[in-house]
């Protein structure tokens, strides 16, 4: 036995980062596990070249699809976890979300507690990773306790004419809320710069809102905290009976330690969160931990993702694109009565992503060829609701590894946003027959790759047959085991799902301070 803790939290990222600051002040001791190290603060951070060509901090890993067809998942195992390279947009899901919703090609399910009961903690996270944003310019935002706590970060003239251009068209334009530290008032002591290496790239400044900078770094300044890196959690082994578990079993820095803890905490990510309890099954978990629903892996969702390049008729100079947003699309389009899903500006394309995502297009193609492409690209992305189904699912092959089974769930409606997006452009500066798709994954040549948006697997509920966690996000199954980051979603709704684990993870953090016994003082305003 290496040592015994009262919380260990398996993994660093929106969950398992949010948590371990929550729980911080609370004098407990506490094990944070990450199975990657720090992420180099270096000039390659910057690079496109080096981050979208040559995948610089694309975490090694294999991974195979339901064929058995290996696969390299664009994954990121880093302090801070996939929050160090996301695009920062810190969005709440819409309260209707939270029930039942029926789409074209199927139905999303409601979740077990409503959007009044998380908001609370929405407006928490929101505080906590200073999240930037403007109120009641979108049409189906869900209603708020407070302002968002810094101001919306502006567009620049293109963009801003784009959101005119919108508007003027009858639509709802909106400034994206965007997690950065910017100071606009005051450029000279801002953190942020606004450069054009944000969405996809590591941030050298430390000025992008993410799990590392601002959930570990700040509980690591307790004393109770400590963090292991390059410690991968393989097993984790439970009491004779199996209600609870006793040992995390972690590879770290090439040898097997064990530690203990009063409360286990799994914040791997959807798909290696089954993977840690699918591989530790016992005796009295035969088909893994927690998964006596036959629960446990199923109902992967990823958002179905559009990245789109429009091209603009004239020069779009724009260096931080990432500042708009449209929902009007989300619940229903204009001759189309189901859910479309969310548009919002994806960062500015560069010559050298085109490269890396469609290296043999490009292979022949001149530089000031795509130079030209790039400096008239206007960037969209395109989500639209993944539909929870059994059948996309991780499973763990007998040599461990992750295996993938996901079938496209909801096309109808993706297709409908994106022709819905095409024929708007000429009413807005854009040439209409130059709507090209981008590769989201980028090298990957599946789209299971792409688990940036990665959600269920362990999904929350009140009934043990048909859930994997109780509402509390604990395990029906053992008294002290929790997952907290995204496997607890029933449905993924249409937006960024970071900010709603970062809230969750306040949300289990209220819990576990209550059930370690730790109330805060009268007034105390803790995150």
């Amino acid at each position: 036995m290496n040592g015994s803790y009262d919380v260990i939290i398996i993994g660093s990222g929106a969950g398992g980062g949010t948590l371990a600051r929550h729980l911080a002040p609370t004098g407990k001791r506490i094990l944070v596990l990450e199975r990657g190290t720090w992420l180099p603060r270096e000039p390659q951070n910057w690079v496109a070249a080096d981050v979208f060509v040559d995948n610089r901090y694309v975490s090694p890993d294999t991974w195979y699809d339901a064929r058995g067809k290996p696969f390299q998942p664009q994954i990121h195992y880093f302090v801070g976890g996939a929050t160090k390279l996301y695009g920062a947009a810190l969005y709440r899901l819409r309260a209707e979300d939270f029930g039942e919703l029926q789409h074209h090609d199927g139905v999303s399910p409601a979740w077990p507690i409503s959007y009044a009961d998380l908001e609370p903690y929405y407006t928490r996270a929101e505080r906590m990773y200073q999240v930037h944003g403007a109120r009641e310019e979108d049409p189906t935002e869900p209603p708020a306790s407070a302002p968002y706590p810094f101001p919306a970060v502006s567009h620049e003239p293109r963009i801003q004419q784009l959101s005119d251009d919108l508007a003027a068209a009858g639509h709802h334009p909106f400034h994206a809320p965007c997690g950065i530290m910017l100071d606009e008032t005051n450029m000279p002591y801002s953190t942020c710069v606004r450069c054009p290496s944000c969405d996809g790239f590591p941030c050298p400044l430390h000025a992008k809102s993410d799990a590392e900078v601002l959930g570990i770094r700040p509980a690591l300044e307790h004393p109770n905290v400590t963090l292991l890196t390059d410690a991968e959690a393989v097993r984790l082994e439970t009491n004779d009976p199996g209600t609870a578990v006793t040992q995390v079993v972690v590879e770290h820095e090439g040898h097997e330690e064990r530690y203990a803890a009063d409360i286990v905490v799994v914040s791997c990510g959807a798909a290696n969160s089954a993977k840690l309890l699918l591989r530790s099954a016992t005796d009295r978990h035969p088909n893994g931990l927690a998964n006596g629903s036959d629960q446990v892996g199923r109902n992967y969702m990823f958002h179905t993702s559009q990245a789109v390049l429009a091209l603009s008729r004239e020069p779009n100079p724009t260096v931080f694109q990432k500042t708009l947003g449209v929902n009007d699309f989300y619940f229903s389009g204009p001759d189309f009565p189901y859910p479309m899903g969310n548009i919002q500006m994806v960062g500015k394309s560069q010559p050298d992503m085109y490269r890396g995502e469609k290296p043999l297009e490009t292979k022949l193609a001149p530089r000031w060829a795509m130079r030209d492409v790039a400096r008239h690209a206007i960037d969209f992305w395109l989500s639209t609701e993944d539909l929870p189904r059994p059948d996309n699912r991780v499973t763990v092959r007998p040599d461990g590894r992750v295996q993938l089974s996901y079938t496209p769930s909801n096309p109808t409606a993706a297709k409908r946003l994106y022709h819905q997006l095409k024929s708007m452009l000429g009413r807005l500066g854009l040439h209409p027959d130059h709507l090209i798709h981008r590769f989201a994954y980028l090298k990957s040549d599946i789209p299971v790759a792409g688990v940036a948006h990665q959600a269920g697997t362990c999904r929350f509920g009140t009934d043990p047959a048909t859930s994997v966690l109780d509402v509390d996000c604990r395990t029906h199954e053992l008294d002290n085991l929790y997952v907290v980051d995204t496997s607890f979603y029933p449905s993924i709704g249409a937006v960024n799902p970071a900010l709603t684990a970062m809230a969750s993870a306040l949300r289990v953090g209220d819990h576990l301070r209550e059930r370690l016994g730790v109330h805060a003082p009268a007034g105390a305003q803790h995150v």
